[in-house]
């Protein structure tokens, strides 16, 4: 079974920028990767039991009328893009799309088949956003779009992202998907801006705002998945490995996430099995990305240029008519290291 690796020491934005003179800017920073954590907006985990994940697929299908809203609709023609390497990214013509992640299905499920000790196996792996608990995606944005709020969810504010695609690229399981032909890049600079927006799954973050549980554990007849506060379900999690004599993927990638699978089988084994590539991710081990000490030093020199634009961002968004179609949905600063 694995064991958690000791935690990365934390670099503390406001202290950097407190040694350069900066410190005042703090109000204007993105949303810090740490969340924090008081009785009333606890950090959550979802936890997946994989014995008992059938493949049905009523969570996908679930995913996707509880978010179907939240949908991109593109205008077109898309605007031709300078460099003319850069090509749009269409989903809005392939929207019933379901053995992949893409900006019309934020969940999907992947099945791994194989052997395992002399015996066959079967396993059906719901598959979307991880919400690591210090998100590169949200270090690294550029624009400050992406952020993680203080009950563990990562989210990506549609009215301010530019589809730049940076939060794909330091993903380690590569799971934001673009669509172009919406958001403010259009109103911006089309021909040389980012070319869409970033979709992924924010975890129902509405309905948990509410007290509810995401519609794809709601809607499962397995009770495949679980939802609850860190500690409680890292603990359910091992208890449920060691009675299976199972497996624990998720609680050490990419420095910890708030997404726990345990499986019967191995996950380098169900790694081997599964079909990955564009919008299929793998379980391969993901070696925390924001260990690099050069990746902190970046994300922290980054945060005041972020959360000006985000400022600017979200101002030219508000002037130009834009509005996220959630409503109350919408990504909301995580007061930890605030004045």
């Amino acid at each position: 079974m694995k064991k958690r690796a000791p935690a990365t020491p934390d670099l503390s934005r406001r202290s950097f920028l407190a040694s350069l003179g900066l410190g005042g800017l703090g109000l204007l920073l993105p949303q810090p990767a740490q969340a924090a954590k008081t009785s009333t907006d606890q950090e959550l985990v979802t936890l997946h039991d994989l014995s008992r994940c059938v493949g049905c697929g009523a969570c996908v299908a679930a995913c996707r009328e509880a978010n179907a809203a939240k949908f991109p609709e593109p205008l077109r023609p898309f605007p031709a893009m300078v460099p003319a390497t850069s090509k749009p990214e269409d989903w809005s013509t392939r929207r019933s799309v379901t053995d992949r992640l893409t900006p019309y299905n934020w969940l999907y499920i992947q099945t791994a088949r194989g052997q395992y000790q002399g015996q066959p196996f079967e396993v059906h792996i719901p598959r979307r956003c991880m919400h690591c608990q210090n998100p590169p995606c949200a270090n690294l944005c550029p624009w400050g779009a992406a952020a993680r709020e203080s009950n563990g969810i990562v989210r990506i504010d549609e009215t301010i992202c530019l589809g730049g695609a940076k939060c794909k690229t330091v993903c380690p399981w590569e799971i934001p998907m673009r669509q172009s032909g919406v958001g403010l890049y259009l109103k911006l600079l089309p021909r040389f801006a980012g070319n869409g927006v970033m979709f992924k799954c924010d975890r129902c973050a509405g309905r948990v705002a509410q007290g509810q549980k995401p519609a794809c554990i709601e809607a499962c007849p397995y009770e495949v998945q679980d939802m609850g506060p860190r500690p409680d379900m890292v603990a359910k999690a091992h208890a449920l490995a060691r009675n299976m004599g199972g497996y624990i993927y998720g609680e050490t990638e990419n420095g910890g996430t708030n997404s726990l699978y345990v499986s019967p089988v191995p996950f380098d084994i169900l790694d081997a099995a599964v079909t990955t590539g564009p919008g299929k991710p793998d379980l391969a081990k993901a070696p925390d990305k924001m260990a690099d000490e050069t990746r902190m030093a970046y994300a922290a020199l980054l945060a005041p240029v972020a959360g000006f634009v985000a400022g600017a961002l979200r101002l030219g968004s508000r002037l130009s008519g834009g509005e996220d179609k959630s409503g109350a949905n919408k990504p909301q600063p995580n007061k930890e290291n605030q004045p």
